[in-house]
């Protein structure tokens, strides 16, 4: 190489580093992506067992033109000639297929054929054609049953799977799920030999579908019912059992003892009675009469069962024993899921923070930085009546999102009829987010119309108290909504490429690695679908009015103050979830003390436990929606920026996780 290409060379490598140096968003930018492919990079080698499992996405045609999307887990092992166990995985209620990936992964690295389904009307599978609601999981198991009946019947399908070893697994619906698989084709077994297409089922965190048609199942049955499901208020009582005995207890549980003794009474064995308890983890019946039965009762809450390393490597022994398949080298409680949890967290982690310096470069371009005003920052130290007025604002706003919450959810039974009832319906089509919806629109203007409130009475007396200065027109300045209609243009149009190109890089990342970013199921970005982009028009004008409430809210009060500005965004944050947290302490606290949770169902089929449920995954995000807010108002200077990118991301996260029931 001559000395002046060298020289070359160095000019360019120098030039690269000033501009990381003097770059900070180029720079944060690029180590985002640099993270976030390398994160995804080692979190595909964990879920292939380091290519020792081929992981491909499937797109079935069940009946009536529906289509079940799962992802197929082959591991090398597993050939024509060494066929292994199929186990079919069914996600529960508002949950998609990568929230059960970790138990697949398990799964498959020990040997195991898995299809990882995501259900009708959830992820990308359709919405039924024919029967609705929780009908979907009794008369086609969410897709599952078509697909059991495709495998087991077509010789040349998956010609690696072991038609006579077929296992169905499911938490919550679907645990109902894989409990319906067992009594659905028990009842066709008639038709088959006597023999089930069915081996083995195990079921997890749903009990209450067990009854006397569990006497048609020609299958090994398991069932691990959490020691702290919140929905064990469902369940039946044990008339023997004592009063401090919690509808929990499976040793005492009358569906546990329906479920065992369905087994014994098949081998024409003594029945336990119901003044008999439940031996937890002892095997009832015999695996290799298919009447095996054995119940689990992991100490957990019922969210978080499914995540629960005992409760899988219990749900791996089971299958292990009922299909006497075991691995000599993997033990079943060593698990590898929580590392690949840990780099999707990561990188859903670093995904967020690309959008920020996303943003920035996109405002220096000439066109968009004429529309950039400068912020407004008033760090003055807060009088005592400025700080007595937010705290009566805080408490005022907080306890009107606790309270208006669960009446927005049964507001949705009148405002959204079909979609309540579980029906298809292009209106509105996502049942449990509809219920936020309504309580985002009521808290964000209610929130408003405080703040203003609050805002005009703090001012006037400021000036009759202190002879502070206090003008109208100059006070909406601090509020960053003041500017041209262009430059509200110009920043909608950032906005959109700012979200376009965070999913545009997600869906890069899932095409190559097959993973996507994710904290277990509490927040994940999953690739967008036709069925995502037509209900973000529905919903984004609801949950916008939330968003840009808070965004004026954060940046025109809620950050003045001498206070440094992390503390700031950290308690803007809190007061932020504090109203929705007051409902989760009062719900496991009566759950602590009495056994039952304190909102269970009403008269009129409101399930109040499951709207309580989904803050979990609500939560996360109000308390991220302060600190992007501020964020982008210290790029653009306006509150317009921050709502319309985060309404974006967030709605579509939701969206995308969600049971729709949209008729496609």
């Amino acid at each position: 190489m001559n000395e002046k290409k060298k020289l070359n060379i160095n000019l360019i490598v120098r030039s690269i580093g000033k501009r990381f140096q003097n770059d900070r968003s180029f720079l944060i930018l690029t180590v985002s992506i640099l993270v976030i492919f390398l994160t995804s990079l080692f979190a595909s080698l964990i879920q292939s067992d380091f290519l020792n499992v081929k992981v491909s996405t499937v797109n079935f045609e069940a009946r009536d033109n529906q289509v079940v999307v799962y992802d197929l887990y082959v591991p090398k092992s597993a050939t024509p000639e060494d066929k292994a166990p199929l186990i079919v995985i069914i996600p529960g209620f508002q949950r998609t297929r990568e929230t059960q990936g970790h138990i697949a992964l398990e799964l498959a690295r020990r040997g195991y054929v898995v299809i990882n389904i995501d259900p009708y009307s959830q992820g990308d599978s359709t919405s039924s054609a024919g029967v609705q609601g929780s009908a979907i999981a009794s008369v086609e198991g969410y897709g599952s049953f078509d697909i059991i009946d495709y495998v087991y019947d077509n010789e040349t399908v998956y010609p690696f799977v072991d038609k006579e070893r077929i296992g169905v697994t499911g938490h919550s619906a679907g645990g109902n799920a894989a409990y319906q698989a067992a009594v659905y084709f028990g009842k066709r077994a008639v038709d088959n030999n006597g023999i089930s297409k069915v081996h083995s089922v195990y079921i997890t965190g749903y009990i209450i579908s067990i009854d006397s048609s569990i006497a048609y199942a020609k299958s090994n049955i398991g069932l691990d019912f959490a020691l702290y499901d919140e929905g064990a208020f469902r369940n039946k009582i044990n008339p023997n059992s004592s009063d401090s005995v919690s509808k929990s207890d499976m040793t005492w549980s009358v569906e546990a003892h329906d479920l065992v003794n369905s087994g014994l009474n098949q081998n024409a064995e003594k029945p336990i009675s119901l003044s008999e308890e439940i031996k937890l983890g002892y095997i009832y019946g015999n695996p290799n009469l298919r009447n095996m039965r054995q119940v689990f009762n992991t100490p957990t809450i019922h969210a978080f069962q499914p995540y629960d390393t005992l409760a899988n490597s219990q749900l791996i022994s089971f299958f292990e024993t009922s299909f006497s398949f075991y691995n000599d080298y993997i033990e079943p409680t060593s698990m590898v899921w929580i590392y690949k949890e840990i780099l999707t967290t990561i990188s859903l982690i670093f995904s967020l923070i690309l959008i920020v310096p996303l943003a920035t470069i996109l405002f220096r371009i000439p066109w968009f930085k004429s529309s950039i005003k400068m912020p407004i920052y008033n760090l003055d130290s807060r009088r005592k009546i400025s700080i007595v007025l937010y705290i009566v604002s805080f408490v005022i706003c907080a306890s009107f999102a606790a309270l208006m919450y669960l009446p927005a959810s049964k507001l949705t039974l009148t405002l959204f009829k079909d979609a309540s009832n579980s029906n298809n319906t292009w209106f509105f089509p996502q049942r449990m987010t509809n219920a936020v919806a309504v309580w985002a629109v009521l808290s964000g203007l209610f929130s408003m119309f405080i703040f203003t409130s609050i805002h005009f009475l703090d001012g006037y007396l400021k000036k009759m108290l202190y002879n502070d200065p206090f003008e109208i027109s100059k006070s909406f300045d601090s509020w960053g909504v003041k500017t041209k209609l262009t430059n509200v243009l110009k920043t909608i149009i950032i906005g959109l490429i700012v979200a376009i190109s965070y999913f545009v890089i997600l869906m890069i990342i899932y095409s190559i690695f097959h993973v996507d970013f994710r904290f277990l199921f509490l927040m994940a970005a999953r690739p967008i679908n036709l069925k995502v982009v037509l209900q973000l028009l529905m919903y984004f004008p609801l949950f916008f009015v939330f968003y840009f409430s808070n965004s004026i809210r954060v940046n025109a009060s809620q950050m003045n103050g001498k206070l440094r500005e992390f503390p700031k965004l950290m308690l803007a944050g809190l007061i932020n979830i504090a109203g929705l947290s007051i409902l989760l302490i009062i719900q496991y606290a009566s759950f602590a003390s009495t056994g039952t949770v304190a909102f269970t169902e009403l008269p009129d089929g409101t399930t109040q436990w499951l709207y309580i449920n989904i803050l979990f995954t609500l939560i996360p995000v109000m308390f991220l929606m302060p600190i992007f807010n501020r964020l982008f108002y210290k790029i653009s200077g306006n509150t317009y920026l921050g709502p319309i990118i985060i309404t974006i991301i967030f709605i579509i996260m939701s969206l995308n996780n969600s049971v729709s029931y949209i008729p496609i």
